[in-house]
């Protein structure tokens, strides 16, 4: 057998090794028939019965995920959106009325409907959103199998063997069906580092790489892998000497990952004394179990906007306080930072489609504060409720997107008359909750002395600060390979912001992805900053970073980072400060 390599995203680290099980791709078998007019009734019901069944699917895989704490909480949202999709006339119903009009199989009639709706999201300006023709393309294979007479999910893998999956695309609801069987790695024609099968996939910490293009095409049945997922590298039948350095390098993976649970219980401490918090980010209630494995010092953020994505209505304020309140308490004293909805550019509640709209740049449009100071109803109803959440823990409120002194002024006046509401309510809460504001615009980290008379605490986003310092789009795949955390403007940046919070004893964090990768540990302390927020599963490995690091002897390096426009010079100190 020919070994090669196959190239792609890697949008979930670590290596897999083990056989190809391919998942067919209904949507590439369809084929066109004439169907007698005497038979037309009868292939509208085919249609008809092939959607109940897929809706009893997704019901059952819903049961499954209820009853299992193991699934992570986002799946919920991924089948709600599909239930949306199969529901909406404008693909249950249109492919009937196809094949009554054409007389055309249900097969047909569907995929050309399908076809019809990706057009529509084509046009579609928000990246985020555009990108949802995915879940069209999910359901409707769901439905074609059954038509087609095919399993709704895989066989079940070879006790004896690791199987990675290999597809032209992967559904959520796939997934949870597939998460049985213990599968090694994922292995997709499409997707991007936004794609569900890249979220899907760094939740169950398991290794994905994506658009690969025509791996599907490629990779045969059987055929041995082994999936890089941090090196974005798949390769198809690899000799015994490859085989044989995957297996080690495997195995110190494994073992590197058994030592660093070991350090969950150890303060973060630098060895010149520096203590360090290691907070986590969350997006829904359900992530706090992997918060407490971690052994953070609490939740640094918890993307409040989730609660409000991928569901039919919006949360009311006894449904998002009794969020709220379940990890405050499930907390026991340890802080939780809840930053206010962050709607608009890459997410969206269609509930709100009359209140928004499609915007020509939405990262640049009407979007987290912006959105919630020109909505004062939506915004009450959710300091309302973290005000309440905080009488059951130590509750702080973050504001996503500041520019101006006028958007730091009316958010606070909005939380006291939150909080004049509740008092007339008799509804009791922390009446000093902290108020802090997110540095993620270049104007913000410019003008931070404004902020700082103002505000309790700091947190720097630093996903959002590249791109808008960049002008870099990194949802677009085109330019994201531009998106630079080490570019010297950036470093400026946080050095700014970094240093001017500390100087004026004004807590400050970084919550971006910037905190996870362990490559800027070390530089991230150098510039004073004592404050980490990342994704649980990366606490363990930045915590070990930490105590292995000496500020002492790596801010003269930084320092000198700080000086340098050389693109090299700074990989290279960067280098120096991490060997």
């Amino acid at each position: 057998m020919v070994s090669f390599a196959l190239h792609g995203v890697g949008v979930s680290g670590g290596i897999a090794i083990g056989r190809a099980q391919l998942v067919s791709h209904a949507t590439l078998e369809v084929s066109h028939y004439t169907v007698p007019a005497s038979r037309v009734d009868e292939e509208i019901a085919r249609l008809g019965y092939a959607i109940d069944e897929v809706q009893k699917e997704l019901t059952a895989l819903h049961g499954t995920m209820t009853r299992s704490g193991e699934v992570p909480g986002e799946f919920g949202a991924f089948l709600d959106v599909h239930w949306m999709i199969l529901n909406d006339p404008t693909l249950s119903e249109a492919p009937r009325k196809i094949i009554a009009e054409q007389r055309c199989n249900a097969e047909w009639a569907l995929t050309q409907q399908m076809n019809v709706l990706i057009e529509q999201f084509e046009q579609i300006e928000d990246p985020y959103l555009r990108e949802r023709k995915a879940d069209v393309v999910q359901v409707v294979e769901r439905v074609l199998k059954r038509l087609m007479g095919k399993p709704g999910s895989l066989p079940g893998a070879v006790a004896e063997e690791r199987t990675i999956v290999v597809a032209h695309d992967l559904s959520p609801a796939d997934v949870i069906g597939f998460k049985q069987h213990h599968f090694a790695a994922f292995l997709t024609d499409l997707g991007g580092v936004t794609s569900h099968t890249a979220i899907v996939a760094r939740s169950l910490a398991v290794p994905a790489v994506v658009a690969t293009h025509n791996a599907r095409q490629m990779i045969h049945d059987g055929e041995l892998l082994i999936v890089d997922g941090t090196n974005h590298v798949v390769i198809v039948n690899p000799d015994r000497a490859v085989l044989a350095e995957y297996r080690l390098k495997q195995s110190e993976l494994e073992l590197e990952r058994q030592k660093l649970k070991r350090l969950r219980g150890k303060p973060a401490q630098t060895i010149d004394g520096h203590a360090v918090e290691l907070h986590a980010n969350i997006e829904l209630p359900g992530d706090l179990a992997q918060v407490q494995e971690a052994g953070a010092s609490g939740v640094g953020l918890f993307r409040s906007e989730f609660l409000y994505l991928n569901r039919i209505g919006l949360p009311g304020e006894d449904e998002q306080f009794e969020a709220y309140r379940a990890v405050a308490a499930g907390l026991a004293g340890k802080p939780v930072t809840i930053r206010t909805f962050d709607l608009g550019a890459d997410k969206s509640h269609e509930g709100l489609a009359g209140l928004t709209r499609v915007a020509p740049n939405p990262a640049l449009g009407l979007r987290a504060v912006r959105f919630c100071l020109a909505e004062p109803k939506l915004f009450l109803t959710q300091l309302r409720a973290i005000l309440r959440a905080s009488h059951y823990g130590r509750v702080r409120i973050l504001i996503p997107m500041l520019a101006s002194v006028a958007e730091v002024d009316a958010t606070l006046a909005m939380i006291e008359q939150a909080k004049e509401s509740l008092r007339e309510r008799g509804e009791p809460f922390d009446e000093s909750v902290p108020v802090g504001g997110m540095i993620e615009i270049p104007a913000a980290a410019l003008a931070m002395g404004s902020f700082l008379d103002r505000l309790d605490f700091l947190s720097v986003g630093t996903n959002d600060l590249i791109q808008y310092t960049l002008a870099i789009d990194r949802a677009d795949e085109t330019v994201s390979h531009l998106y630079d955390p080490l570019h010297p403007a950036i470093i400026r940046l946080l050095s700014m912001a970094i240093g001017d919070a500390v100087r004026a004893k004004v807590p400050v964090a970084v919550c971006g992805e910037m905190a996870g990768e362990t490559m800027f540990t070390r530089l991230l302390l150098g510039l004073g900053l004592r404050d980490f927020s990342m994704h649980p599963a990366h606490l363990p490995a930045v915590k070990q970073r930490v105590l292995t690091s000496d500020v002492s002897a790596i801010k003269p390096i930084v320092d000198r980072m700080r000086r340098t426009d050389s693109p090299a010079k700074l990989a290279a100190l960067l280098d120096k400060i991490n060997a």
